[in-house]
């Protein structure tokens, strides 16, 4: 089995970064066949992840992401190419997030 952790700080707190997650989660079914669920929180939120051969969690907090897998066995021999998938659809949502800031013009 391999494992991966990835954590991404940003500055969007927790509303925001819910926003991001659910995206996220949203991709994951989509793109990797994962079945998520959601957990909301008063301080953390909590996405599950599964499919055969993957399981974990993605921590949504104020401050940052975390997110924890166990791959198995067959799945662990790709662990680079899927921690990199990983790693360049987060950063892509969190840089998109970035990106829409709402503006303070007056109209």
């Amino acid at each position: 089995m391999a494992n991966l952790h990835i954590r991404r700080e940003h500055t969007l707190g927790l509303l925001a970064a819910r926003k991001v997650a659910f995206k996220w989660a949203e991709q994951v079914e989509e793109e990797f066949d994962m079945e998520c669920t959601y957990e909301e929180g008063d301080t953390s939120d909590v996405v599950t992840f599964t499919r055969s051969g993957v399981n974990g969690t993605l921590k949504v907090l104020a401050d940052h992401f975390e997110l924890d897998a166990k791959l198995g066995f067959l799945l662990g021999a790709f662990k680079n190419r899927i921690e990199a998938e990983i790693v360049k659809n987060l950063d892509g949502l969190l840089a998109a997030k970035a990106v829409k800031k709402p503006s303070s013009k007056k109209k």
